[in-house]
């Protein structure tokens, strides 16, 4: 498929410029009180997005640290990429080697594929509609846990948890409470792909943005996952909580988060 082959040398052209400031000065800025972002941030989008406008000048791009940049014809081009270009930056700034960069591409309102590339493993995740998902080209299939009190769960806690600690906590002991383990990692888009890998089982977070979730999404749902919101309904890119499993302890986890 065109459009995946060209996110995968995206993600890898990216994650060659985290690879580059790895080790390096990393020019920390902070946009909030935990929200940070770093040079090699700005490097990595600025690549990915000037890669697209040269080669698909009529899409649109919806960028963490740029926002919406338009095409030629607007919002209501052919395509829609969605690109994280360093999930995990908190991770990265302190050097603990867990984040990637996640490039998603949307078409007509649905994500088609994805890419999300683990510079320090090199582990490149891949997956679109119909084809399937792997990783460094072995297919990609989710764990065969079947009981919730056997399972480990991956989360995420918002930059702005604070607003809503209580909450967050409550859902973060339910689930230590009913699962075997809880595991933090810090970057939502290698949380959807180690659930995708079999590594995990389940994960569930809150104020998710698409860029977080975009490529993991169908990585998640071709290697046979499920994704809903905590109700149980149709997961979208655009709504800001997710939960996400092996499909085998899914009813678990919404009895859980309800």
């Amino acid at each position: 498929m065109e459009y995946l082959e060209f996110a995968v040398e995206l993600a890898r052209a990216a994650g060659d410029i985290l690879k580059h400031y790895a080790n390096r000065e990393k020019f920390v800025e902070l946009k909030g009180r935990a929200n940070l972002v770093t040079a090699a941030d700005k490097e990595s989008e600025a690549l990915i997005i000037d890669a697209i406008r040269r080669r698909y000048p009529d899409h649109s791009i919806l960028a963490e640290e740029s926002g919406i940049v338009s095409g030629q014809r607007g919002e209501s081009g052919p395509g829609k990429w969605i690109i994280d270009p360093l999930d995990g930056t908190t991770n990265f700034a302190h050097q603990y080697p867990f984040y990637c960069v996640s490039i998603g591409f949307e078409r007509a309102g649905r994500i088609e594929c994805g890419a999300v590339f683990d510079p320090v493993r090199n582990e490149m995740f891949s997956g679109a509609v119909g084809l399937g998902s792997f990783v460094n080209g072995e297919r990609l299939s989710v764990s065969d846990v079947n009981r919730l009190a056997d399972g480990l769960l991956m989360t995420g806690f918002p930059y702005n948890m604070r607003e809503r600690i209580d909450l967050h906590v409550a859902q973060f002991r339910a689930f230590l409470l009913e699962s075997q383990a809880v595991r933090r990692g810090g970057s939502a888009a290698m949380d959807l792909c180690y659930v995708a890998a079999g590594r995990c089982d389940g994960f569930w977070e809150l104020n998710l943005h698409p860029w977080d979730t975009a490529a993991g999404l169908v990585i998640l749902e071709e290697a046979g996952g499920r994704i809903t919101d905590f109700r149980g309904n149709p997961f979208s890119v655009y709504v800001k909580e997710i939960a996400a499993s092996n499909s085998r302890i899914h009813s678990e986890m919404l009895r859980v988060l309800a």
